[in-house]
């Protein structure tokens, strides 16, 4: 792909980039420097540009467009009703006509004025674009889950480290919904724990769906990228949630189902609580029907992680020596002084995100983090798929003495799109 950076761009964003390989030093806004209402002069804001308009990534655009530091200045989406809807509502929160609005998410990050871009396209495109913003020294927040694939994943990790950016994934649902219940596991409220359920939905599957005409205003060749080229159907692409067979998250060829989409909330939030999130299993074992009603992940230290699809009541369910963890992750007691990772600055994930932008810190749900998460659901999806065990190495991030279950930790690309 021919990398098209701008060599324009404004003096902060200049010591962003430059400050990026570091990921230390603070950048501080003088009072000076404020316009007005306390809001940062337009020179001095974060400005932002969104990729993937449909639902969650206008929301997600919308939550950055409630913090005065930021300035949204344009928007991508392959869908032209999308990203004019998307248009639409920045410039009316801003009172201007000033978003531009693209189709191809290169000609957004070649602009050279963006210091940060939002990604919420399908699955399939995350790890392309994530890579090329990071090339072009712009700090990223990725929609969970982090990549379609585990090589995918450890590819965007190296691209942060290697290009210095600040990369935080979109699992806003860790410590949204799970935080208090976290902290009360990690506390040793219930004492060692054993086991922990996840309750998420399943796997994708493959796509038996027949073409229909494409409608205008909509790029079918651009948002099937890298993806196996398919005829367009409505529900090959609409963004609609669920396994029902009405959106993309159904389909193997764009996502990784339930267990990645959700998983990357309720996993996330598991690993979290008992800080695996660093590292990962070593060993899948798929369910049997016997020894192993369900799916099984063991970790090192002897915990063991269960998928539990329609299995518990609620979210997530945590089991220790001294008893369980409340069902309900919000109604557990709140723990003071934890010391599990927290959000920085004000505002959510969203705040963190801007925070460690300004000071170049890691965020709370930084892209390491994410990667390790959406392995998980991954090596999950293919202990499914083939119906075996997998033997993980969680160092060497692959798959022992098994030639087939490795080959899919990675799928190919179609031409010209590549990481």
């Amino acid at each position: 792909m021919k990398h098209r950076i701008s060599s324009q761009g404004v003096t902060r964003r200049r010591f962003l980039h430059g400050a990026g390989a570091a990921l230390a030093a603070p950048y501080m806004i003088t009072s000076t420097a404020l316009g007005g209402e306390g809001r940062p002069s337009v020179s001095e804001r974060i400005v932002m540009g969104g990729i993937g308009m449909g639902g969650r990534g206008s929301g997600d655009l919308r939550g950055f467009m409630h913090f005065g530091e930021t300035q949204v200045a344009a928007v991508c989406d392959v869908s032209k009703a999308a990203r004019d809807r998307a248009k639409v509502s920045v410039d009316k929160t801003y009172g201007d006509d000033g978003c531009a609005a693209y189709n191809d998410f290169r000609d957004i990050l070649d602009r050279g004025d963006l210091d940060a871009v939002m990604i919420a396209a399908p699955d399939h495109w995350h790890a392309i674009i994530a890579i090329e913003a990071c090339k072009r020294g712009i700090d990223v927040f990725c929609e969970k889950p982090l990549s379609l694939t585990v090589r995918e994943g450890r590819a965007m990790v190296e691209a942060a480290r290697r290009y210095g950016r600040v990369f935080s994934s979109g699992s806003q649902r860790v410590l949204g919904d799970h935080g208090r219940l976290a902290r009360y596991v990690d506390s040793g409220a219930i004492g060692q724990v054993k086991e922990a359920y996840v309750n998420v939905g399943g796997p994708p599957r493959p796509c038996d769906l027949g073409g229909e005409p494409v409608p205008d205003g909509f790029d079918w060749e651009m948002w099937l990228g890298p993806a196996p080229w398919e005829p367009y159907h409505p529900f090959r692409c609409s963004g609609a949630y669920g396994l029902g067979g009405k959106g993309w998250r159904t389909w193997r060829d764009y996502s990784g189902g339930m267990m990645t989409d959700w998983g990357g909330h309720i996993f996330g939030a598991a690993m979290y609580a008992l800080r695996l999130d660093e590292t990962g299993p070593v060993e899948v074992i798929p369910p049997d029907g016997k020894d192993y009603p369900l799916l099984t992940y063991v970790f090192a230290g002897g915990v063991r992680l269960y998928h539990a699809d329609g299995k518990i009541k609620g979210r997530l369910k945590f089991v220790g020596t001294d008893g369980e963890a409340p069902g309900a992750a919000r109604d557990a007691p709140d723990v003071r002084g934890s010391t599990l990772r927290a959000y920085q600055g004000a505002g959510g994930l969203p705040g963190d995100f801007l925070h460690c932008i300004r000071t170049r810190q890691r965020p709370c749900r930084d892209v390491e983090y994410a990667h390790r998460v959406a392995t998980v659901c991954h090596l999950g999806n293919i202990a499914y798929e083939l119906n075996r065990r997998l033997k993980w190495d969680p160092v060497k991030e692959d798959i022992l003495g098994d030639a087939e279950a490795a080959r899919l930790l990675d799928r190919p690309k179609r031409s010209p799109w590549r990481i």
